[in-house]
């Protein structure tokens, strides 16, 4: 079995690799010359995986990402190797790393080591002094501050800007129900990236954060849990507006919920998901729900996952877990295109990778499984490439 990045094919595919290019695509059993190596696996082959949301300096740990704030440049690069490798040993060939300290993932981007997934970054994320992941040194508020720093994420090569619409889950005193910025500061940081030629995307998990967002005119809303002070609420008009104007949402699922552990949640954080129950099983029932209505109103959605801000969301782990929970409200095709070819799209890779299509990167996936009939399979890894370079997947 194979699938090509939108679609499967039956009775699977022969994929010609040379050096880190996909050179052609046929059906399963072509004769190949006679001097060329080959590898045959039972189970399905697919693109590599693409993460739109991820943070590379956060290992899993509870309060990684907290912890960042007092690292040095050489514990945190030592952090971003371990979960790169990660990432990679489950299939997922691309990140994009929406929020890191110092810009310490750039420097991976650029070296583009052999069999390490390619990064997209954003460097520190904006945010308000004290505000959501202030710890990562992005707090910049005013129009000088704000050109200041933008001025700095060019100059250090971001190719995306990520920007705190609203309070959040991992920093005790924010307004999650709330928004951050002012509406003229929040256009400025979106119009200044726009300017630049680069995305704009949104952390918001309010309501009020994401019509803020959508306000200022950002490319992508993140996590878009739609909190209001009733509990999770997900607006019509919101959907439409957000459709209208193309944003690209992404709900970051992919919790392994065997790993919440409710007594180790900071009291505050605690305290908000009893008063909404936000607890595992309704919430990911409700984001369920959430998810039907966005494709009722059209709303563009990509998969992603947050990965390694907790326990619950390890690095490479919960791609597939995202992937197998939107399964349940959509079909598995086009679950995965959302995590293969549109996550690339999205992150202006199309004519990189995320499909399995000559000329483009040898990033490919083998799993255990036909995956067509089971979307468990894709956490069962048997073989892994980046970029035409052998990697050991994840046992």
């Amino acid at each position: 079995m194979a699938f090509d990045g939108e679609r499967f094919l039956d009775g699977g595919a022969t994929v010609l690799v040379e050096g880190q290019e996909i050179v052609g695509v046929e059906p399963f059993g072509f004769e190949v010359p006679a001097d060329v190596e080959v590898a045959s696996y039972d189970g399905t082959l697919l693109p590599g995986l693409v993460d739109p949301h991820v943070h590379l300096v956060a290992d899993g740990e509870l309060g990684s990402l907290e912890r960042v704030r007092s690292m040095a440049d050489e514990e945190i690069d030592a952090v971003i190797s371990r979960t790169l490798a990660q990432e990679a040993r489950h299939g997922v060939t691309t990140v994009r790393d929406l929020g890191d300290r110092g810009y310490r993932t750039i420097g991976f981007r650029d070296a583009a080591a052999p069999g390490v997934p390619r990064i997209v970054a954003s460097g520190p994320p904006f945010t308000t002094e004290d505000g959501h992941c202030h710890y990562l040194g992005g707090a910049a508020e005013g129009s000088g501050a704000i050109r200041t720093a933008m001025a700095e994420h060019l100059d250090r090569g971001v190719d995306v800007v990520k920007v705190m619409a609203s309070g959040g889950m991992l920093t005790p005193g924010t307004d999650q129900l709330g928004i951050q910025f002012s509406a003229s500061d929040l256009a400025l940081i979106v119009s200044l990236a726009h300017d630049a030629g680069l995305p704009a995307v949104a952390h918001a998990h309010s309501v009020r954060g994401a019509w803020h967002a959508v306000g200022a005119g950002v490319d992508g809303l993140e996590h878009f849990t739609c909190l209001t002070d009733e509990g999770l609420r997900t607006p019509t008009d919101l959907l439409d507006a957000i459709a209208a104007a193309g944003i690209v949402v992404d709900q970051t699922l992919g919790w392994n919920k065997s790993a919440i552990d409710l007594d180790r949640i900071p009291p505050p954080l605690r305290a908000l998901m009893t008063r909404f129950d936000l607890l595992p099983d309704t919430m990911e029932a409700a984001r369920a729900d959430q998810l039907r209505l966005m494709r009722e109103h059209g709303v563009r959605v990509v998969c992603g996952t947050d990965s390694g801000i907790s326990p619950p969301k390890i690095h490479g782990d919960s791609l597939w877990r995202a992937v197998r929970e939107t399964s349940a409200m959509v079909p598995l095709d086009e679950a995965l295109s959302w995590a293969t070819s549109y996550a690339a799209e999205v992150l202006g890779l199309s004519q990189v990778t995320g499909r399995l299509r000559p000329g483009l990167a040898a990033d490919l996936l083998v799993v255990d499984g036909d995956l067509s009939s089971d979307p468990d399979a894709l956490g069962r890894p048997v073989a892994v490439l980046v970029r035409g370079v052998e990697v050991t997947p994840s046992s």
